[in-house]
């Protein structure tokens, strides 16, 4: 069985970047990594999911429910999974990053849901994924927090730099603020490892080299218990 580590937060928060690092720096070491990025934009599986977030349901978030949206990118996992990403999940000399994964659902999909619904869903989430579909359960999630004002900045920098359009969740700031919610508590409730993307004041990012030494010791402590 693979060793498996999954990377979020709301946008901007620089989990490409840091799965990008993380996957050189565990090579320098002579581990095998697979590195994944969700939605797989790139292929079929992700029809549904790039419908979704291009407005062909409705240009808010909310006009698709929460379950309906998870499972369109459960189905880019899955299928994605099955022809392409199983038996580097099953090598067990292969570590695999997945940049996005099970937990955006956990952040984007539980934010439309009244708080005190939270808790079934993720029993839901979690059930359906995992244990229905039959995906593999990360062994650590690295959960990259950003206060949604920040993150609503750092979309906009990226967009005028690169001229991406946004997609429906970053369009809707008060989809982003919920959003940031939503994470905090499925962190808490799932045993992520909360590490924080900005400096205390919340108005500005701490340096890339500064979160990805924080990346780095929660993944050295799996060294030490074994994991790896």
């Amino acid at each position: 069985m693979g060793y498996f580590i999954a990377i979020d937060g709301l946008d901007g928060s620089g989990k490409k970047t840091q799965s990008d690092r993380l996957t050189e720096y565990l090579r320098a070491k002579g581990v095998k990594v697979r590195e994944l990025d969700f939605p797989m934009y790139e292929s079929d599986s992700s029809y549904f999911v790039k419908m979704y977030l291009g407005g062909g349901l409705g240009d808010d978030p909310e006009d698709t429910n929460a379950f309906a949206a998870s499972m369109f990118f459960a189905t880019d996992r899955y299928v994605s999974y099955r022809r392409d990403w199983s038996a580097d999940y099953l090598d067990p000399d292969t570590v695999i990053i997945a940049n996005r994964y099970t937990t955006a659902n956990a952040i984007h999909q539980l934010s439309k849901l009244p708080e005190e619904k939270w808790e079934d869903f993720l029993g839901w989430l979690t059930d359906f994924e995992f244990s229905r579909l039959g995906l593999p359960s990360p062994d650590l999630v690295l959960f990259l927090e950003l206060p949604p004002e920040l993150s609503l900045s750092m979309v906009d920098s990226r967009s005028n730099a690169t001229g991406r359009e946004k997609d429906i969740h970053e369009l809707h700031p008060e989809h982003m603020i919920k959003s940031h919610k939503a994470g905090l508590f499925a962190s808490e409730r799932l045993g992520w490892r909360h590490i924080r993307c900005a400096v205390p004041s919340g108005d500005k990012m701490r340096s890339r080299d500064d979160i990805f030494a924080e990346i780095v010791s929660a993944v050295e402590e799996l060294w030490v218990k074994g994991k790896v």
